[in-house]
């Protein structure tokens, strides 16, 4: 086989030494499946397998793609479905209940200065909370992350293992987006602007708090903060239609939220929404309130949804300018259709093929690429079957 193209330093070159470092994971290639769909029939490749937990997706400018696990490994994976061995210098996380190692997002210049992030569960004393990591990609014979710094770390009281959020966008101007989720046991705090429980924050690369920030300069506030009243984000994407911030963020039972993201406004939890808790009781005071953001759409029942990703490709050009939404528990993948800040439909996709999808992204061919969640996780490349 041809040795793959792989991009160091921002160049292109034939890396033999990378094929050397590569653990062959051998997907099923004959497992391609087809599904209808508004845009016709579907393709569904298994690109790769095997995979525990995976989480989070990032393509590199030559199209590999860098993959978490949430036990706590991150690896290279060419769209060919060779999966590196883990790569060293990734911190360590705290992988109980639904924390781990978690989004990994690259930098938008990374061709240039190889930075990536990556936010994960970190351990402190007896719970965990929320942090974000910056690192270098080092490409080599064994590739791996150097200068790697905790740039931030949620405060606020820690969580036992669930909802920590932890989705990562970056802005035009390099400002980082952050989820952070309540840590379920303390609901409350989200409405608390001296901590960073269900929030949403914007850092600078660095780690530190932009001037402009809503709440910055406002006593008793945390200065990252952007937005509040959030449960448990694990989708945030910018629309490139408008340059507009959206999130996705799971409900109790029923009450799973999308939202267009403003800067400094309040979503509601767990004072305004429309589930219920798990036992069946009643959580919230209504569902609207003065002061309080309605969502473009909430599902009950819930459907658990995760990653997500606008479409801008050439593939589907039906499906310009959808959102595209990993459900969990719901176990599809959901194409919302958006007018501005509206979301004038919904059409539930690949439901026969029975996976909780993880995170969805549009990859540089312009297909979808969808991470499935389970302990033989998979990396699924979404075409059309005419392609």
């Amino acid at each position: 086989m041809k040795a793959p193209i792989v991009w160091v330093s921002g160049t292109l070159t034939a890396a033999t030494a990378l094929v050397a470092s590569l653990v062959i994971v051998t997907a099923s290639r004959g497992a391609i499946t087809t599904f209808e769909s508004s845009a016709g029939p579907l393709s569904v490749q298994t690109v790769a397998e095997d995979l525990v937990h995976p989480w989070g997706l990032a393509f590199l400018p030559d199209g590999r793609m860098l993959v978490t696990e949430r036990p706590g490994r991150l690896r290279l994976v060419t769209q060919q479905g060779q999966v590196s061995k883990p790569l060293q210098g990734v911190p360590e996380v705290w992988a109980s209940g639904q924390g781990g190692l978690l989004d990994v997002a690259a930098d938008k210049d990374i061709a240039t200065n190889r930075t990536l992030y990556l936010c994960y569960a970190e351990r402190d004393g007896r719970g965990g909370r929320t942090a974000v990591a910056r690192a270098r990609l080092t490409e080599g014979d064994a590739p791996r992350l150097d200068d790697v710094q905790v740039i931030f770390r949620q405060q606020g009281p820690l969580s036992s293992g669930n909802h920590y959020g932890c989705r990562i966008a970056q802005d035009g101007g390099g400002d980082l987006f952050v989820t952070l989720g309540e840590h379920y046991a303390h609901r409350d705090q989200a409405q608390n602007l001296s901590n960073h429980l269900g929030k949403i924050v914007r850092i600078a690369p660095d780690g530190s708090a932009p001037k402009d920030n809503p709440f910055a300069g406002r006593d008793g506030a945390k200065p990252e903060v952007w937005s509040l009243g959030h449960r448990n984000p694990q989708g945030l994407a910018f629309n490139p239609a408008d340059g507009s911030l959206w999130e996705v963020e799971h409900g109790p039972r029923g009450g799973d939220e999308v939202n267009p993201i403003r800067r400094g406004e309040n979503y509601g939890w767990p004072v305004i929404g429309y589930g219920v808790d798990y036992s069946g009781a009643k959580i919230h005071e209504a569902t609207t309130k003065p002061g309080m953001q309605q969502p473009a759409k909430y599902w009950v029942p819930s459907i658990s949804p995760s990653g997500m990703a606008f479409y801008t490709g050439k593939l589907f050009p039906n499906w310009k300018g959808s959102l595209f939404v990993g459900a969990l528990s719901g176990q599809m993948l959901v194409r919302l259709s958006l007018q501005g800040d509206k979301i004038t439909g919904e059409e539930r996709l690949l439901q026969a093929l029975s996976e909780r999808i993880r995170d969805v992204r549009q990859g540089p061919d312009g297909a979808l690429w969808l991470l499935t969640d389970s302990a033989a996780g998979r990396i699924l490349r979404v075409t059309p079957a005419s392609e």
